[in-house]
């Protein structure tokens, strides 16, 4: 009989465990983003994150009357800190692609982005094909979706792929002619461009991202761990809201000349 009512209670914890996870209010969020790609996140002189991710994220909390804190994490770094549980949420520009939904769940995108390659102004690259790039070698920020494309549909005809940890350091070495070319989200190309260190190169051409939906997925979205199915129900209402109340265009303006929704 005591085995029986021991049994009975330890399912009425587990039971009112359970409820008390399913009924969490999310009224504190920690948030986790790179601080290494402008325009979309970077840190300011203080070292305290900005740039269009966290503006997005701040308005998404506000939305969600949450109070946020934002931990600034290298890119390899990010979904393991999510699923350890050291973050609740990535606000750091990651694309929705299925081999990330193996390991997290995705809020809807909060932005779409197209892909292009860099060069030097003079670059004699006739094509931005496999063919074209053959025995060129072509800079990528490492565990992107345009890694992922150049490894499997550049690298075959040749191209060598040098990985970078940060996209800084990609047009770095553009910029001094250690590489050929580099591909990147063309939105942050076009803001380096605008810089006066940039005054050596240009975009050279656009990938045709929706012939790839396996690399470049279904835009960016906010990474979640996928036990809080209640957190993205959450995110993807804030998401509409602000886009239905101009507040998301605000901030779309503040940093582009375009819509990237």
């Amino acid at each position: 009989m005591r085995r029986i009512r021991t049994l009975i209670l330890a399912a009425a914890l587990v039971a009112f465990a359970g409820g008390t996870v399913s009924a969490r209010e999310w009224k504190s969020l920690r948030i986790a983003t790179e601080g290494e790609y402008p325009p979309f996140n970077q840190l300011d002189a203080k070292d305290q994150p900005i740039g269009f991710d966290v503006d997005i994220a701040r308005a998404l909390c506000r939305k969600m009357g949450a109070t946020c804190s934002f931990e600034v994490v290298d890119w390899d770094a990010l979904i393991p800190s999510l699923n350890a549980g050291r973050v609740d949420a990535i606000v750091s520009s990651m694309s929705i692609t299925p081999e990330r939904q193996r390991q997290v769940a995705f809020t809807n995108r909060y932005y779409d982005r197209p892909t292009s390659f860099v060069a030097r102004k003079d670059s004699k690259i006739a094509a931005w094909d496999a063919a074209g790039l053959k025995d060129r070698v072509v800079g990528v920020m490492a565990n992107t979706a345009q890694a992922s494309f150049l490894q499997a549909e550049i690298q075959a005809g040749g191209a060598q792929i040098k990985l970078y940890g940060s996209q800084a350091e990609a047009n770095a070495d553009l910029v001094t002619g250690r590489l050929d070319a580099v591909l990147a989200d063309k939105l942050v190309l076009a803001d380096w461009l605008a810089k006066p260190e940039s005054v050596c190169c240009e975009l050279k051409a656009d990938i045709d991202v929706a012939k790839y939906p396996g690399f470049f997925g279904e835009g960016e979205g906010i990474a979640l761990r996928k036990s809080d199915g209640d957190l993205a129900e959450k995110f993807n209402k804030a998401i509409a809201d602000i886009v239905a109340d101009g507040t998301y265009k605000t901030i779309n303006d503040k940093y582009f000349p375009f819509s990237v929704y």
